[in-house]
Parts: C-alpha cells; sequence; structure tokens
C-alpha cells in the first residue's frame, strides 16, 4: 500500500516539477518525447540551433518542412502532439545567455542535459552549482553512451576531474614538415580563414622560416628570409591581402601555395636530411591530366587533377560568396557548406600529394576536419529513457540511489551491455565546487597580456563567460571589468606593466556564474615554445596519480572489469569489451587540430553499482570542442567524442 502512496506522489509530482532541458537535436528530442510521455507537464527546452536537412535521419520530432527552423520551437511543438496538455516554453537562444541567470535555474526541479561541447556543459554546470539544482549530464559516441547525475556537495561535478586540452600541433609542423593528413586538413582550414575568414595570426600557412629544426644561424636566416622576397616570386605580405591583389585567381592561388611556396620549403634544406622532401605541382603541367575517381562522390578519391579542378570551382564559388557580402566581408567555414568543404579537401589532398601521403575521401577529410563519427539513433534513444529514470529517482527523494550508467557497444564479461556505477564525491581539489576555489598558473608576467589572461586564461582554460579580475595588491587595482569599455585600455598592456609579479594573487569574478577563483600567479621564463601558461599541479597529458595498493592488484588479478568512471571522470575503461568514457552528444571538433583520443596507462579502481566490488580503468584523454556553438546539438549525422 505504502509502494503504491508513494507512485502517487511521484505521478503528481511529474504533472507539478518543472524541469528544464538543454539541446533539442539527437538526444534532446528523444528526451522531450519521453518526458511528455512519461507524465512531466512543466517543461522547459533550449537551443540555439535550426533544423538541418541532415539531422532528420535521427532526430524524429523534425521532418523536412521544419529545415530551416528553430530546433528548441518545432521540438516543442511536436512534443505537444503526444500531450497536448503539457505546457512547453521553448527558448531558441544559448543557454549561455546572461538572461538565463542563477535565478532562472533556481526555478527548476531539475535540469537535463543534450549538450555537445565543453564549454557550454562547464557553463551549466557551474550554473546548478550556484543554484543548487540536480543535474544530469548525458552524452553519445556512435554506439557508447552515458549518463550521469550532479549534485552540489554530492558527487563530482562535471569539473572535478580534469580533462586533457584539445590535441594541437606544433605551428612548425603545419607549415613545413606536415607527416600525417589531419596536417594537410588543418592546414587547409586554417588556409580557407586566411583567404576568405577571419585572419588569425596563429593560423598562418606560409612557410615558417623561424622553424627552429632548421637550425639556420641567425645571419644566415634573416639572408634566407630577406631572399625569400624573390624566391619562388612569394612576396611576404598577408596571404588575404595577395589573394586579392590576384582577384583571387584560381591558378595563381594554386602555384603560389603548392609551387611557390613548396620551393621555397626545400629551400631550407636542413628539414629535408632524414624527410621525404615534397615535391611541386605545377598547374600547366598538370592540366587535363587524369582526373580518376568511381563511386559515391563524397567516397571517390580523385586523381590530382580532379582535385585540381575541385580546388579551382571552390574557390571560385567562396569568392563570389565574399563578394556578395560586400567589402570587408568574412565567411565562416562550415562543414555542411559544400564550397568549403570541396575546398578543404581539395587543398588537402593536393598538400598531401606533394609531401607523400596517400590521399582522402571527401568523407574521410570531413570526419577528420572536426574529429567526428557516425551517430546512432538507438544510442541516444537508450540515453534519453536512462535521463528519464535517473530524474525519476531525483524526484522521489532517492538521489543516493542515483547512478552513473554506461551504455557498451557489445557486452562486457558479464554480458552486460548497460554498466551501473556508484558516483564519486566531490573532488576536494576541485576549482569550481571546492568551498574557495583556487588554483596556480605558471606564465611569464613580462609577455603574458591582460587579453591573454582574459580569453585563454580565464575563458577558455577556466570556462568564463564574463569575468571581473581584481590584482589582491591592497589597493583592490581592477585589471578587467566584464562592463564593455572600460578596461579595454589595458588589453594590449603586460602583466607586469600592474606589478604582477612572482607569488601575486588574482581574484576573478564571473557574476553570470555566482563563481569566484583565486588565482596565485607563479612567474617563469622557462615555458615550452609555443605555450602561454601553464596550470601547476595538472599534467593534460597525464592521468591522476596510480594508487598502487594491494586491493587494486588483486582487482586485476580477479578479472573483475565490470564498473566504470562517471562522465564527470576522465577515466576509461581498460579493455575493448568493456567501455569507454564519452563526454559529447553530437559535437563538431572545434578545432581542426583535434586527433585521436589517447589512452593512459595509469589506473584507478572504482566499485560496481551491482556488486559492490572494484575494479581498474584507465585514463582516457579526451577532446574538446569548446569553440562549438553552446548549445548546438549536432550539425550533421555525425559526432565527436569530447
Amino acid at each position: 500500500m505504502g509502494a503504491i502512496r508513494k507512485g502517487g506522489e511521484l505521478v503528481d509530482s511529474l504533472s507539478s516539477s518543472k524541469v528544464l532541458v538543454v539541446g533539442a537535436g539527437g538526444i534532446g528530442c528523444e528526451l522531450l518525447k519521453n518526458l511528455v510521455l512519461t507524465g512531466f507537464k512543466n517543461i522547459e527546452v533550449i537551443d540555439l540551433d535550426t533544423i538541418d536537412v541532415s539531422n532528420l535521419n535521427r532526430q524524429f520530432l523534425f521532418q523536412k518542412k521544419h529545415v530551416g527552423k528553430s530546433k528548441a520551437q518545432v521540438a516543442k511543438e511536436s512534443a505537444l502532439q503526444f500531450c497536448p496538455s503539457a505546457n512547453i516554453v521553448a527558448y531558441h537562444d544559448s543557454i549561455m545567455n546572461p538572461d538565463y541567470n542563477v535565478e532562472f535555474f533556481r526555478k527548476f526541479m531539475l535540469v537535463m542535459n543534450a549538450l555537445d561541447n565543453r564549454a557550454a556543459r562547464n557553463h551549466v554546470n557551474r550554473m546548478c552549482l550556484a543554484a543548487d539544482i540536480p543535474l544530469i549530464e548525458s552524452g553519445t559516441a556512435g554506439y557508447l553512451g552515458q549518463v550521469t547525475v550532479i549534485k552540489k556537495g554530492m558527487t563530482e561535478c562535471y569539473e572535478c576531474q580534469p580533462k586533457p586540452a584539445q590535441k594541437t600541433f606544433p605551428g612548425c609542423t603545419i607549415r613545413n614538415t606536415p607527416s600525417e593528413p589531419i596536417h594537410c586538413i588543418v592546414w587547409a582550414k586554417y588556409l580557407f580563414n586566411q583567404l576568405f575568414g577571419e585572419e588569425d595570426a596563429d593560423q598562418e600557412v606560409s612557410p615558417d622560416t623561424a622553424d627552429p629544426e632548421a637550425a639556420w644561424n641567425p645571419e644566415e636566416t634573416a639572408t634566407r628570409a630577406t631572399a625569400s622576397e624573390k624566391d619562388g616570386d612569394i612576396k611576404r605580405i598577408s596571404t588575404k591581402e595577395w589573394a586579392r591583389s590576384t582577384g583571387y585567381d584560381p591558378v595563381k592561388l594554386f602555384n603560389k601555395l603548392f609551387k611557390d611556396d613548396i620551393m621555397y620549403l626545400l629551400t631550407m634544406d636542413k628539414l629535408w636530411k632524414k624527410r621525404k622532401a615534397p615535391t611541386p605541382l605545377d598547374w600547366q603541367q598538370l592540366e587535363n591530366s587524369e582526373t580518376a575517381g568511381s563511386g559515391l562522390k563524397d567516397q571517390q578519391v580523385l586523381g590530382l587533377w580532379g582535385y585540381c579542378e575541385l580546388f579551382q570551382h571552390s574557390v571560385e564559388t567562396l569568392r563570389s560568396q565574399l563578394q556578395e557580402k560586400g567589402e570587408g566581408a568574412e565567411l565562416v567555414w562550415d562543414k555542411d557548406d559544400p564550397p568549403a568543404m570541396d575546398f578543404v579537401t581539395a587543398a588537402a589532398n593536393l598538400r598531401m600529394h606533394i609531401f607523400s601521403m596517400k590521399m582522402k575521401s571527401r568523407f574521410d577529410v570531413k570526419s577528420m576536419a572536426g574529429n567526428i563519427i557516425p551517430a546512432i539513433a538507438t544510442t541516444n534513444a537508450v540515453i534519453a529513457g536512462l535521463i528519464v529514470l535517473e530524474g525519476l529517482k531525483i524526484l522521489s527523494g532517492e538521489l543516493e540511489s542515483c547512478r552513473t550508467i554506461f551504455l557498451n557497444k557489445c557486452p562486457n564479461l558479464r554480458k552486460k551491455l548497460l554498466v551501473p556505477c556508484v558516483l564519486d564525491p566531490p573532488s576536494a581539489n576541485c576549482y569550481v565546487c571546492a568551498s574557495k576555489p583556487e588554483v596556480t598558473v605558471k606564465v611569464n608576467v613580462h609577455k603574458t597580456m591582460v587579453l591573454s589572461l582574459q580569453d585563454r586564461i580565464l575563458k577558455e582554460r577556466f570556462g568564463m563567460v564574463a569575468p571581473d579580475v581584481q590584482i589582491e595588491d591592497g589597493k583592490g587595482t581592477i585589471l578587467i571589468s566584464s562592463e564593455e569599455g572600460e578596461t579595454e585600455d589595458n588589453n594590449s598592456k603586460f602583466l607586469s606593466d600592474f606589478g604582477i609579479r612572482n607569488g601575486s594573487r588574482l581574484q576573478a569574478d564571473d557574476f553570470l556564474q555566482d563563481y569566484t577563483l583565486l588565482i596565485n600567479i607563479l612567474h617563469t621564463e622557462e615555458l615550452e615554445r609555443d605555450v602561454e601558461f601553464e596550470v601547476v599541479g595538472e599534467a593534460p597529458d597525464k592521468a591522476p596519480p596510480p594508487q598502487t595498493n594491494q586491493e587494486e592488484v588483486n582487482s586485476i588479478t580477479n578479472g573483475n572489469k565490470d564498473s566504470a568512471q562517471p562522465s564527470t571522470s576522465s577515466k576509461a575503461p581498460e579493455e575493448d569489451d568493456d567501455i569507454m568514457i564519452v563526454d559529447s552528444d553530437e559535437e563538431e571538433g572545434v578545432s581542426s587540430s583535434s586527433a585521436a583520443a589517447v589512452s593512459s596507462t595509469t589506473k584507478r579502481k572504482h566499485s560496481d553499482a551491482e556488486t559492490g566490488e572494484t575494479s581498474t580503468k584507465r585514463p582516457r584523454m579526451e577532446q574538446s570542442s569548446a569553440a562549438a556553438s553552446p548549445n548546438d546539438d549536432d550539425d550533421d549525422d555525425i559526432i565527436a567524442l569530447d
């Protein structure tokens, strides 16, 4: 009788509890449908994306007639057909908009994430911590999926375990000595931005005369750099400026990029003593040669001239798009924009050929450009169902019975596809959910500008949205203000200009997130090349310290490999028959330099929620996509590991 009464109370609770769904794509559509059919009546959903044709194969609340419309709005309308009495509010917006502050979050009993990028996940994590609202985090990657519950003071938050920075490549590798197809694809995406998009000094594509491996003495380097004004008829000006001066002539662009620049690289002879030297291409010599390629367009690997023609056609199309936008306009690379994708495919393959690599199909290039893998509709459906089950536990007041649940690709040693694991407690060293978050950052105060502190360290690394920074110097000096125009004059100044030195302390506040971080500055002049800063005590390419006790050794011996770590962890299983940590729904890799995930060998035990036994799993390096549009659940029929 008590069970019946409790069930009745839960039904009443569902109809009155207000919940927030963040994301209305792959998982979001399934989740919204599940919620209304389960009996939830007060739902708010937010997503900034619009519906694309490529979404229709798995986001079943959308139809062809909805293409171009708001995902959140159409998802609401479709879900109401299942339950017309439900009260659903849709927001076509980013969850990181300041309008959605802590008070906004406090009106919900529960928040459910169906996101696709780390930046938005970090932000929702902090908002739920500030509002003290339970959060259900989820993600899928192909056949793999996971769901976990985050509750302030009870469980690890999303940021308790450090997420490694995205895989990047040295500029000299991209510009001078590519050895893998991904290097050429990164170069081609950089080239797109340099020619048609927003120019970025960090994305230069011309040969790097400062390559340390070339090992010329300074005088000889200077001489060669000067000589480069003549070498291969290259003039050292902005790539975009040079392209404009030619009227974006495809043949001139081709010969500059794939002939003249390569000839210049060959003069850097020390680079080729232990490598195969690149082979320059000449448009006139290649003209009307073999085009080859059969089968589906995206699966074809064309001949060399085929990629020359594709390069020419895409440049002409992109040039027209740029002209239509008017003076000073810029294009943004999008994998779903055919001319942009054609350009990167052609340029990357031409460079692969030059550096003696096997050329790739358009499909392969598209996959690597975003570090993406196929999405599986059934995975989204299973994960959405698990989200609702965990939500029912929370609304029943049974938080202690909540679990992290992993969906496996294949049954593991215990014949399980779904593996529940106990939730880890908060990390005492977390710089987000600790009582007084604090970090130590190693920088060169004489070379680090205030703008870099704001953008690279506070926003990119520590996930702040609109930080205010005060120097703890006894004067309360304001270094950075979130109010527009107040401290812009500080941006181009170095930290040392404000008396910041070794041992200085900065207080960074983000009022939107109700979050304060104390930053200890450690001055150093020994950072590696191209490294702007380091967070002390955290090695992104290494795992947490190993636990080498006898109990752990025994658990390995006994072969119990059935449990897994929560999604807030950066750990993954040891065996292929178990599970991998996935942290994204359907995320396009932000950086074109993203690469395959790397695993570490350090192990940590964790207890299986069903057996109570321990097992060991190894940490796994995740991939980032921070710069993707927050809330943008997915753009194509492909997803990425986060």
